[in-house]
């Protein structure tokens, strides 16, 4: 079983990689995250998308185009997102 999209290992892979920095261990990590997080939504049909999850998939979005379930997981993590009242500008 793969890392979650909240573990620090992911979260740490995903920012090298939005860095350009995709060694094989980012790749390894952030592929088996994305694989673990896909097969969740996949089962769950109304699963909603942490903050983690969602910038996760949002990497990963391309593989997804035009993919009903996939729109309809985005769609739902922006029909719960509160996000971060204590950012300036930040939805509440």
């Amino acid at each position: 079983m793969a890392d979650s999209a909240s573990s620090p290992k992911v979260r740490q892979a995903l920012e090298r990689a939005r860095d350009g920095h995709t060694d094989k261990t980012t790749s390894d990590t952030l592929e088996g995250a994305i694989t673990d997080l896909w097969n969740k939504i996949k089962a769950q049909e109304d699963y909603v998308l942490n903050r983690d999850e969602f910038a996760l998939f949002n990497y990963f979005i391309y593989r997804y185009t035009g993919n009903a379930i996939a729109q309809r997981a985005v769609a739902r993590f922006w029909d719960h997102y509160r996000g971060d009242p204590n950012a300036a500008g930040g939805k509440t």
